[in-house]
């Protein structure tokens, strides 16, 4: 019924309750679930869940806040975003919230390593996993810049826990990408990021965790977990007024849409 578009399963705090974890996740109609990559040093991690159990699939990529890991070539994302169960690549894009004394200019780095994730999987033909925070005006520009438009030959790919204005959120449907929303959705202090939600298209909208982050009302400040993405999806069907089943229905079959490869 649910889908988790977004987990970190691979990660200590969820890692060694897995079992404990699907159990959960089958008891709350949890489906499915992708399991995110941020290093390279992960993500033989990352691909033994999507091996192991058959409604997990993985994605290859480098976050854009880790340093000190290995950097990503284009060769390495080609490589591992053609394995089996790779559905796509991320996570991936800018992140300018802490720049540490450094500048905008300073990120270069970041943006090249945006810059090479964003060509595998346009010569892959798989979809990004974009993150962004407080960067959103060089996210969207590198995209657009890189022919992102969701024309052929485009990647396409989600934003995902979306945190953004309207404004960005707009920009990134017009580039063809998807919006996806997070447990941040039930905080008291979300008015902006819901009504980002009663406007976003049933048809471009996933759901995600983020686990172990950002668990959801009522176990906010808690380790978070696939098992708890209904409350995102409840939260969405209240503010849209309609059914949690229709966010489920709709959000499941995007997940299928975008991440090809996927199966029911």
């Amino acid at each position: 019924m649910f889908t988790d578009s977004h987990c970190h399963l691979n990660f200590a705090q969820l890692q060694a309750q897995l079992p404990a974890i699907r159990l959960a996740m089958a008891e709350a109609q949890v489906d499915r679930a992708l399991c995110i990559c941020t290093t390279l040093e992960e993500f033989a991690e990352v691909h033994a869940l999507a091996l192991g159990y058959d409604n997990f699939w993985a994605t290859a990529g480098v976050h854009p806040d880790n340093e000190g890991v290995a950097e990503p070539t284009l060769a390495d994302l080609m490589h591992l975003g053609a394995l089996p169960r790779v559905v796509a690549i991320g996570e991936t894009g800018l992140d300018y919230y802490r720049l540490n004394g450094r500048n905008v200019s300073e990120m270069a780095w970041q943006r090249d390593r945006f810059e090479v994730h964003i060509t595998a999987a346009r010569q892959l033909a798989k979809p990004l996993v974009i993150h962004t925070r407080s960067a959103s005006v060089d996210t969207l520009a590198l995209l657009r810049a890189a022919g992102e438009d969701g024309t052929a030959g485009s990647a396409g790919g989600v934003f995902h826990c979306f945190t953004e204005t309207a404004e960005v959120a707009r920009a990134a449907l017009d580039l063809g990408f998807y919006i996806s929303f997070s447990g941040i959705l039930t905080f008291k202090n979300a008015q902006d990021l819901r009504d980002v939600a009663a406007f976003v298209p049933l048809d471009r909208m996933l759901i995600e965790t983020d686990s172990p982050y950002l668990a959801p009302v009522p176990y906010r400040g808690k380790t978070n977990n696939p098992s708890y993405v209904p409350y995102v999806a409840a939260q969405i069907a209240s503010v849209r007024q309609c059914e949690v089943a229709l966010i489920a229905e709709h959000t499941s079959r995007n997940f299928e849409t975008l991440f090809k490869g996927v199966v029911a």
